[in-house]
Parts: structure tokens; sequence; C-alpha cells
């Protein structure tokens, strides 16, 4: 389980914690993402599930991944919507495109879990070259009252800025490695 943390100049105003759980094998990472406050969460209304842009725009998950030793990462973004988006950086934001999947994401929202607002996500990660993997997770969350705060494993000096290496804290080991 990993633990978001909200970043200093962007503090919520009711949520108290943001967590994501993850299962991982050469093919697919299924996330569960939690978040402790639902109560004042401002929640995007259902859409039919499709790649879309700026997803970040309102609360949304985010997974970054970067091949060991490589400047190129990836970038999955994730909406309790249950549109999804999926990008490939050739180096820190530069060369931004679209990732093609072979499957989309599978996005289950709203699962009860007490006093937390839970999705699922099962991502498809055939796309990606296998090996080791450095990883960032991170989340924007919007409340009703309309304060955004943006929660990740780790944040670099400055602004909000996911896609700095310095988020990609975590790793995802090669799936074979011993």
């Amino acid at each position: 389980m990993f633990e978001l943390i909200p970043h200093p100049d962007t503090p919520p105003a009711s949520v108290r914690a943001v967590r994501i759980a993850l299962t991982y094998d050469a093919d697919k990472i299924l996330l569960t993402a939690s978040i402790d406050g639902q109560e004042k969460l401002a929640i995007p209304d259902w859409q039919s599930p499709a790649r879309a842009d700026n997803l970040w725009k309102a609360t949304c998950f985010e997974i970054f991944l970067n091949p060991a030793g490589a400047q190129q990462y990836f970038e999955f973004n994730f909406s309790p919507s249950c549109q999804w988006a999926a990008y490939i950086f050739d180096s820190y934001r530069d060369g931004m495109r679209d990732l093609q999947l072979p499957v989309d994401p599978f996005i289950e929202r709203g699962i009860e879990a007490g006093e937390d607002y839970v999705i699922e996500v099962d991502l498809d990660l055939t796309s990606i070259p296998p090996g080791a993997l450095r990883m960032g997770l991170s989340a924007v969350i919007e409340e009703r009252d309309g304060t955004k705060s943006y929660w990740a494993l780790a944040h670099a000096p400055g602004p909000p800025d996911f896609h700095n290496s310095d988020c990609f804290i975590a790793t995802l080991p090669a799936p074979n490695a011993p």
C-alpha cells in the first residue's frame, strides 16, 4: 500500500488520505485507489469509458512509469468518470504523444469501502518495454468547495509537477526478477 502526500502549497480542505494499492506482473497492473474523506469529494459524472485529455483538471489518479536507465517515460490517467488517458514522452515533458494500448483500461468506480471512495483500474502493460520500472503515483483531488490538492509519493521542490523524476520514487522490479 502506498500513502500519497499532499503538496505543501495545495493542502486539502476535507480529504484526510489518499492510498494506492497495486499488484503487478509482466502484462498488467491492478490498481486500487482510495480517498479518505469522500463526503466532500467532487466526483466527475460517469462517462462512457474512453480516452480523454485534460483529466487532471478534476479528480483523477495518475501512474508514471520510467524504464530503468531511460529518459523515456509513460503517463496513465484514470478518472472516476471512467475516462482514461495514456501518453509516452521522449524525456521530461518533451515529445508527448498518445500511447496506443492493445486493450482499454477497465475502471470500476465508487466501490463501497466505508468512509473511503474507491476505484479499481485494470491496466494492460504490454505496450511498455519489459524490465524494471521506476514509478510515480499521484492524484489530483477536487473537493466540492473547489479546493484542489495534488498528491504524490514524493514532491519535487516548487509547484506541483508529477512529471518531475524526483516523484518517481517507487520501483517495480522486472516481473521475473528474484
